[in-house]
């Protein structure tokens, strides 16, 4: 069968990368073309339509800012898609870009298949009236999302679980980065702007806190020069190129912005302090959009239902709140052996691994 596959983030090319591996399992003669980075062209064996350096483009304002480029790639997609002809079209996560992919490929006659569903329970609920017409198969991976599809009706979704259970191995323990000083992970992002309007403030917290090694976890696609313009040089925090799970693997504490790497953070059991800050604009229009039911932002506290993590978001996020929170998660042992448990419990919620062997095989049942 041929695949064509789309993902547009750091986190869809790692779980991009498991179903590519899973698809090429199930599937001897499978034929890859993809939109994707690192991960996803180990294991593919061929370079990217599209790196994922050029595609990561988020909040409202940065996407109007980029619109041309954004519409650029929409156009180009849809023909490289007509000339390689697949037997699917397979969006991975990346909502605003995949969905228009999909309906328009759907139209075209082409199977479509979009692997991790948008929050659609948490806001912009009215994509499943498209969804239900242009999709073949809807891959959905939080436990919590059952009930809302099924009172959707929608037939074609499927629970796969989650794939950061095949993505967090054991093997990492023994790469694990180990230093003198206790280990102080910071996980500012993966996007340009979520690290420019993070780490500034992670690196004020870790020059006051010269009894930690803080290390950040950097991204090689970004580029070194992106950590040197807001790392001061006379500084002792460290960055690491494209080693976050070595890095969690032995780290005592970890200042986390929001988003996946709270869950992975929470899958090698390592205290955290989630943080985000965006641009203003951009986060009075996702207040007006989110529901008002939503009360976390963190995938730990979503899948769990209750505030495991202490969440510090725009003005919250400032010098003595976050002085405050790191305080607990680094040096007070009943806040560590709480959250210890709480990951424990949360954890028996998401199941076993397999997502991706689940995801591929669902993807091979619409074909057959």
């Amino acid at each position: 069968m041929r695949y064509y596959l789309i993902a547009g983030e750091a986190s869809g090319d790692l779980h991009g990368a498991h179903l590519i591996q899973a698809l090429k399992t199930l599937d001897s003669e499978a034929v890859i073309r993809f939109w994707g980075g690192d991960d996803m062209t180990h294991e593919a064996g061929c370079e990217p339509v599209r790196h994922i350096r050029h595609l990561a483009i988020m909040g409202f304002v940065e996407v109007v800012a980029h619109l041309g480029t954004v519409l650029g790639n929409i156009d180009f997609c849809k023909q490289d898609i007509l000339d390689f002809n697949p037997d699917v079209v397979v969006g991975i996560d990346y909502p605003g870009f995949n969905l228009k992919i999909e309906s328009w490929a759907h139209r075209h006659g082409f199977r479509t298949a979009h692997y991790i569903s948008p929050n659609l329970w948490a806001w912009k609920k009215g994509r499943i009236r498209n969804m239900k017409k242009s999709l073949d198969l809807l891959c959905y991976i939080l436990p919590f999302e059952k009930k809302f599809f099924s009172s959707q009706r929608m037939e074609q979704a499927v629970y796969v679980g989650h794939p950061l259970l095949d993505a967090v191995k054991g093997d990492n323990l023994q790469m694990a980065i180990r230093r003198p000083l206790p280990v102080v992970a910071l996980l500012p992002g993966s996007r340009r702007q979520e690290i420019k309007s993070n780490l500034p403030l992670m690196v004020r917290l870790a020059v006051a806190h010269p009894e930690f090694q803080f290390i950040v976890a950097g991204m090689s696609l970004l580029g070194k020069e992106l950590y040197q313009s807001l790392i001061p040089s006379e500084s002792n925090i460290e960055v690491v190129f494209d080693q976050t799970y070595p890095l969690l693997a032995n780290a005592h504490a970890a200042v986390v912005c929001s988003g996946t790497a709270t869950l992975e953070t929470a899958l090698f059991n390592v205290p955290q302090v989630v943080c985000y800050r965006a641009n203003p604009i951009s986060i009075a229009i996702a207040k007006c959009i989110v529901s008002r039911r939503i009360r976390y932002i963190s995938l730990v506290n979503l899948i769990a239902d209750k505030p495991i993590v202490t969440e510090l978001i725009q003005e919250d996020f400032n010098p003595s709140r976050l002085e405050q929170e790191f305080s607990l998660i680094a040096a007070d042992q009943s806040t560590r052996i709480r959250m210890f448990n709480q990951y424990a419990e949360m954890r028996k919620l998401l199941g076993d691994g397999g997502a991706s062997l689940r995801t591929a095989q669902a993807i091979l049942n619409i074909l057959q």
